[in-house]
């Protein structure tokens, strides 16, 4: 299939050398049976590579089924996969189809990969290598003709040698390994995903959209871009639908990425590629936590030249106390793990307990927030 066609037909847009090898390695290995790993940070879109895979081959008239690891507690994780037998567990009224199962055929796509537990590990490996597995409550032995694309944005190979993940599995999935570049690696393409993210949005909402001014197309290629395409769609959308028929200058951009934590334009953020989900949605916390102590800090200060009494902040009120003195700094901080904690049960009160947009709003996996909940004795 032409390059050109196929990038327009799939959606993955790009000019850059990194985006046009990435295609290739697609199209050479959509039409074959082999098992792919997508890698990449948050916000890549390894999704859209998948399904562009299962779009280029022999199995595209069948299901493509998207199972999220990371969003399935440990408890119904095989239930989920595999399915289960009627009365096999408490609440099992029904006999159930797992993903595998309805994907029978055609494609599985398993996000999050890095977050099977190690037990669930064994049976995923066992579908891998001859296509078997056993519904829960179940001692027969079931056939499934599926193509498995898995992805994660965690490095297996640290996982492996921490115990996190089975080394057997990760040679088996490494096989193909598709790298999708972070956003600031290939930042010459930002100008077509711009352009094509707003033509879209305009399109769907029925907004006029002025064009951006190449001052500004200059900052959007100078950020950093963390959350990378996802950030930068979310970004786009904010904008068009807020300055609706304005033309988009260098201030507008800035206000938008203000709001998303950005001090200024080329900020020279630390990139942490090496590194686990877990560490790195721990820094990405520390982050938000660090600019919620600053905020605190400023109100401290104000509340130091006024008389010693609480002051009223949205009808709550802010303690002129902290945890810990750093006295040789003159600075006051609070514990990473009260901060953390604190964060997490501010999430939890905003969303009502619904613990899946607290997860998302501190971008974090539900099973790390399930896990953070326990740990600190939330629940």
């Amino acid at each position: 299939m032409d390059r050109d066609l196929f990038q327009k037909e799939s959606g993955i847009i790009g000019e850059s050398i990194e985006m046009k090898e990435l295609v290739d390695v697609v199209l050479q290995v959509a039409p074959t049976d082999i098992t792919v790993l997508i890698t990449g940070e948050s916000g890549v879109g390894k999704e859209l590579v998948a399904k562009a895979i299962h779009s280029a081959s022999r199995r595209k008239l069948r299901p493509l089924v998207s199972v999220n690891a990371g969003a399935i507690p440990e408890g119904i994780m095989e239930s989920e996969l595999f399915g289960h037998e009627k009365g096999s567990f408490t609440g099992a009224s029904d006999t159930r189809k797992g993903y595998f199962e309805l994907a029978d055929g055609g494609t599985i796509f398993l996000d999050e990969i890095g977050e099977l537990p190690i037990g669930t590990q064994v049976k995923f490996l066992r579908v891998l290598e001859n296509g078997e597995y056993m519904r829960v409550g179940s001692s027969t032995a079931r056939k499934v003709d599926a193509r498995v694309i898995a992805a994660t944005n965690k490095d297996l190979e640290s996982e492996v040698k921490h115990g996190n993940f089975r080394a057997d599995l990760f040679f088996r999935l490494r096989s193909i390994n598709i790298r999708i570049p972070a956003l600031r690696e290939h930042r010459e393409d930002i100008p077509l995903l711009f352009q094509e993210i707003a033509r879209h949005v305009a399109e769907k909402n029925n907004i006029s959209f002025a064009g951006i001014t190449p001052d500004a197309m200059e900052y959007l290629k100078g950020y950093q871009w963390p959350g990378n395409v996802r950030e930068l769609r979310n970004t786009v959308e904010s904008m068009l639908v807020v300055e609706r028929g304005r033309l988009i200058d260098t201030a507008s951009i800035r206000k938008y990425l203000k709001e998303a934590g950005d001090d200024g334009h080329n900020r020279n953020l630390p990139v942490f590629t090496h590194k686990s989900a877990e560490q790195v949605e721990r820094e990405l916390i520390y982050r938000a936590l660090l600019e919620v102590k600053s905020d605190i800090m400023d109100i401290k200060g104000m509340l130091a030249q006024q008389p010693r009494s609480p002051v009223a902040v949205n009808s709550q009120y802010v303690e002129a106390h902290v945890d810990t003195d750093n006295h040789s700094t003159g600075e006051n901080f609070v514990p990473l793990n009260e901060m953390e904690k604190r964060m997490i049960l501010s999430a939890l009160e905003r969303f009502n307990d619904n613990r899946r947009l607290a997860s998302k709003a501190l971008n974090i996996s539900e099973r790390t927030l399930y896990r953070k909940i326990k740990e600190y004795g939330l629940e």
